[in-house]
């Protein structure tokens, strides 16, 4: 599978995804949704859909899927390839990888939008592109991102039509989120192996699970940092862990704001009051109202 339309700029998100099977087009399908790499500290997230229709939801169950962490990785790559030589019928799948640059970016909001939001928007708009490819979604079942009630009634309000099912551990519950997380993960696994670094990093290759709290990563973390311009985009800076550093090692910036409040401010009823401004209301057919009562 060709990943180079993410690999050649990984600081851009991207979308890999099956061509549509027609059946799914015209039969009431069942779609799964799963991450992977939510906890990393490195690399991207990436967000996956997996569909097939209703009528098949048995003969899915045969096909091995299970919750991705499960597995061990040579079965997910077996299953993820033969879902791409389409040796299973009536599926369909997609996968939206958020780069570690996006993540930053929205979490470092000046209004706030953490990572729970960032997740919840990713798998709305997966089931919004699979609508728009034509699949015929009846039901949805969704590995939960904070509290179950309130993530249903969140794509129940958005998606008034379809069926939802959010629960914990979903993945491993749910043959259509199983399969969704399989192709999350094998995405992102993949995309780790062969990662572009833009930057001049050292020991590019041992930065460890990626996790916070596994002793590579943060040797890796130490070892590439920048005092100016922090870390390399493989980092996610929004991470308390890579804060930590920063506060600690980097050079401390102070941005100074720019006052632009007018010099000379006036209150919004000399506008009102100003001889100038009475033609505005007169051709507007305007006047002052004191009284409410006579409205």
């Amino acid at each position: 599978m060709d990943l180079s339309s993410f690999l050649n700029n990984c600081s851009k998100d991207c979308l890999f995804k099956s061509d549509v099977p027609e059946a799914t087009k015209k039969q009431p399908c069942m779609l799964g949704i799963d991450e992977a790499g939510r906890g990393p500290v490195l690399g991207p997230m990436v967000y996956g859909i997996a569909y097939f229709p209703i009528d098949v939801k048995a003969k899915m169950e045969k096909q091995d899927f299970a919750d991705s962490k499960s597995l061990t990785e040579n079965k997910r790559e077996e299953i993820f390839n033969r879902i791409c030589a389409g040796k299973i019928d009536n599926f369909g799948w997609m996968t939206n990888v958020l780069s570690p640059v996006t993540i930053s970016n929205s979490m470092f909001r000046r209004t706030k939008y953490n990572l729970n939001a960032l997740s919840h928007d990713t798998a709305m708009g997966l089931i919004q592109n699979a609508i728009d490819e034509g699949v015929n979604v009846e039901e949805v079942y969704v590995d939960t991102v904070g509290p179950e009630a309130k993530y249903k009634d969140k794509l129940s309000a958005r998606f008034p039509a379809i069926k939802f099912t959010v629960a914990q551990k979903a993945d491993s519950k749910y043959s259509v989120v199983s399969a969704a997380s399989i192709c999350a993960k094998v995405i992102r696994d993949r995309i780790i192996a062969n990662w572009r670094f833009l930057e001049d990093v050292k020991n590019p290759e041992d930065y460890g699970s990626g996790y916070p709290g596994d002793p590579k990563t943060k040797a890796f973390l130490q070892n590439n940092l920048d005092p100016v311009f922090g870390f390399p985009s493989f980092v996610r800076f929004s991470w308390s862990t890579a804060n930590e550093i920063l506060e600690s090692k980097a050079i401390e910036c102070e941005w100074e704001e720019i006052d632009n409040k007018p010099a000379n401010n006036k209150n919004m009823n000399q506008f009102f009051d100003s001889k100038k401004q009475a033609s505005f209301f007169k051709n507007r057919c305007l006047h002052r109202v004191t009284d409410l009562s006579k409205i």
